[in-house]
C-alpha cells in the first residue's frame, strides 16, 4: 500500500514539473510573440531585408540566366518548340539551384501558326509594308485578297458605313491610342465586326502611343461560330498614311496574304518550384509571371524578365539560407498570351486547397524601373473603407517602406494580373509589381522586345523587390489578409 502510495506521489510530481515546464514554455513563447508584435513589420525585416537587397544588387546569375533565354531560346510562342526547350531548360536549371520541389505541371495550350504573309499596297503606289498577323487569324485564301481600304477611327464610324459601303473590303481600324485597355478591344473583336458587314478582311493600327515604324502583334477574341476575317496589325504611320489618302478621296488598294492556321491543342507545363515553409509548409505565397511570348522578338520585356526575376529571388533566398514560415512557391506560367491555360489549369490544380494561398504576386508589365506593388482583393473596393482590405494595405505599406532605398516603396490600390486572376477570383489576395511603364507599349508584341531594352539595374531591382516582398509575405506571423468569413 505505501509503495503504491508512493509511486502514485511520484507519478503526480513527474505530472506537475511536465505541466510547469510546458507553462514555462508557453510563457516564453508568448512574449517573444509579444515583442515580435511590438515591432513594425518594417523594423522587424529591416536587417534581413537589407541583406536580401544588397544580394540582389549585385548578382549576375539572374542576368546571365536572362541573357540565355533571350538569346539562345528566344521568343516563346506557346505550342512551338522554343516554348518547351525553354520550359525543359527552366526546370533542369531549377533542380540545379536545389530547391525544396521542383516539377513541371502539364497544360495542354493552343498552337498557332503565323506561317508566311505580307502586305502590299497595289494602288495608288506600289509598295510592301511591315505587317505582323493577329494571333488567332485565319489564313486568306492561295491568292491572298486585293481590295480597297476603308478605314474608321471606331466601332460607331463603322456601324454608320453599313453593309453598303463596307462589303468586299478590307477595314482598317485607326483608332487613335487612349491606353491599352480602351484600345485593344479593337485587336480584340475588330475582325468580327468587320466581317458581320461583309468585310473579305482586317488591318489594325498598332496598339502603342508611340512607333519607329514597327507593327505589333497580339491575339484576337474570336467567339465560336462568329464570323472572323483574316486580321493583321500594321504601323501607326502607314495606318495614319491611309487615313490621310481617305480624307482626301482617294482609294488605296491593298493585297494582303496570310498563311495563319490553328493547329490542335499541344503539350506545354508551368513549371514550379518552391522553398518549403519551416511552421507552416501547407500556406502558400506564390510568385511569377508567364514564360510564353510572342513569336517575335525575344519575349524579353513579356514576359522572361518577369519570370527569370521570380526565379532568381528565390535563388538568392535560398543562398542567404533564409527560410519562411510558409512555404514561398515560383510558377512560370504558360500561356497567358493567347489562352491563359497555364493560369486557369495552376487554380484547377488546387480545388479546395485554394484556401491555403496566402497571397499571389505577378510581374507582367515589363522590367523597366520599378516603382512599387499594386494591391487588390476581389470583390472589395480598393477605395472602399474595408476594414479587411485597410488592414492588409497598412502590412503591405510597412513592408514598402523596406524598399525605400531603392525607390520602389509605393504601395498603390488596385493589382493583379492575367496569371494570378484566376486565383484572386475566388477570394487569393493578389499584388502586381508596378514600374514607371514609360516605354513598355512601344515595345510590346513587337520584333523590338529584345533583351537590349532591359536595363540591369532595374532587373536586379525586380528581384529584390519580389524576393522581400514573398518573403516578409511567406514569413511575418499573421496572414497579409485573413480568409473572408
Amino acid at each position: 500500500m505505501l509503495f503504491d502510495l508512493r509511486g502514485t506521489v511520484l507519478k503526480q510530481t513527474k505530472i506537475m514539473r511536465a505541466l510547469l515546464a510546458f507553462a514555462i514554455v508557453v510563457a516564453l513563447a508568448g512574449a517573444g510573440l509579444a515583442q515580435e508584435a511590438k515591432f513594425t513589420l518594417a523594423e522587424q525585416y529591416r536587417e534581413t531585408a537589407g541583406k536580401i537587397i544588397g544580394a540582389a544588387l549585385v548578382d549576375n546569375a539572374g542576368w546571365d540566366k536572362l541573357t540565355y533565354m533571350t538569346t539562345q531560346i528566344g521568343h516563346r510562342l506557346s505550342g512551338s518548340p522554343q516554348l518547351e526547350r525553354a520550359v525543359a531548360w527552366a526546370a533542369d536549371t531549377m533542380k540545379a539551384d536545389k530547391f525544396d520541389d521542383v516539377r513541371l505541371q502539364p497544360v495542354k495550350v493552343p498552337h498557332w501558326v503565323r506561317g508566311r504573309e505580307y502586305v502590299n499596297i497595289v494602288a495608288p503606289v506600289e509598295r510592301s509594308i511591315p505587317m505582323l498577323g493577329l494571333g488567332g487569324s485565319i489564313a486568306t485564301p492561295p491568292e491572298g485578297i486585293t481590295a480597297p481600304i476603308v478605314v474608321v477611327s471606331n466601332f460607331d464610324e463603322l456601324e454608320a458605313l453599313g453593309q453598303e459601303k463596307v462589303s468586299g473590303k478590307i477595314v482598317l481600324f485607326d483608332v487613335p491610342w487612349a491606353g491599352y485597355g480602351p484600345t485593344v478591344r479593337y485587336r480584340s473583336i475588330g475582325a468580327a465586326r468587320a466581317a458581320k458587314l461583309g468585310a473579305v478582311g482586317m488591318l489594325l493600327r498598332s496598339v502603342t502611343g508611340r512607333s519607329l515604324y514597327t507593327p505589333h502583334t497580339g491575339a484576337m477574341d474570336p467567339k465560336p461560330g462568329e464570323p472572323t476575317v483574316p486580321a493583321a496589325a500594321i504601323t501607326a504611320e502607314d495606318a495614319a498614311w491611309m487615313h490621310r489618302m481617305s480624307d482626301a478621296g482617294k482609294e488605296v488598294r491593298v493585297k494582303l496574304y496570310m498563311e495563319a492556321q490553328m493547329l490542335p491543342d499541344a503539350d506545354s507545363a508551368n513549371v514550379i518550384a518552391e522553398i518549403r515553409g519551416s511552421e507552416k509548409p501547407d500556406e502558400i505565397v506564390v510568385m511569377g509571371g508567364h514564360f510564353d511570348s510572342w513569336d517575335v522578338g525575344q519575349g524579353a520585356h513579356d514576359d522572361g524578365a518577369s519570370c527569370i526575376a521570380a526565379w532568381q529571388a528565390l535563388t538568392i533566398l535560398k543562398q542567404l539560407g533564409l527560410r519562411p514560415r510558409r512555404t514561398l512557391r515560383v510558377v512560370l506560367w504558360t500561356n497567358e498570351e493567347n489562352g491563359s491555360r497555364g493560369g486557369l489549369a495552376y487554380r484547377e490544380a488546387l480545388g479546395t486547397d485554394i484556401e491555403k494561398h496566402v497571397a499571389a504576386i505577378e510581374m507582367d508589365g515589363g522590367a523597366e524601373r520599378p516603382v512599387g506593388f499594386g494591391f487588390s482583393i476581389s470583390g472589395v473596393d480598393p477605395n472602399a473603407n474595408d476594414p479587411r482590405y485597410t488592414a492588409a494595405m497598412a502590412r503591405l505599406q510597412q513592408i514598402g517602406k523596406l524598399l525605400d532605398g531603392i525607390e520602389a516603396a509605393e504601395i498603390t490600390r488596385g493589382g493583379g494580373g492575367a496569371d494570378i486572376g484566376p486565383l484572386m477570383r475566388d477570394g487569393v489576395p493578389g499584388l502586381a509589381l508596378r514600374t514607371t511603364g514609360e516605354h513598355y507599349f512601344d515595345w510590346h508584341h513587337t520584333n523590338a522586345d529584345t533583351l537590349d531594352k532591359i536595363e540591369p539595374a532595374n532587373f536586379r531591382k525586380a528581384i529584390a523587390m519580389l524576393a522581400v516582398m514573398g518573403y516578409v509575405l511567406a514569413d511575418m506571423p499573421e496572414r497579409l489578409a485573413e480568409p473572408a468569413k
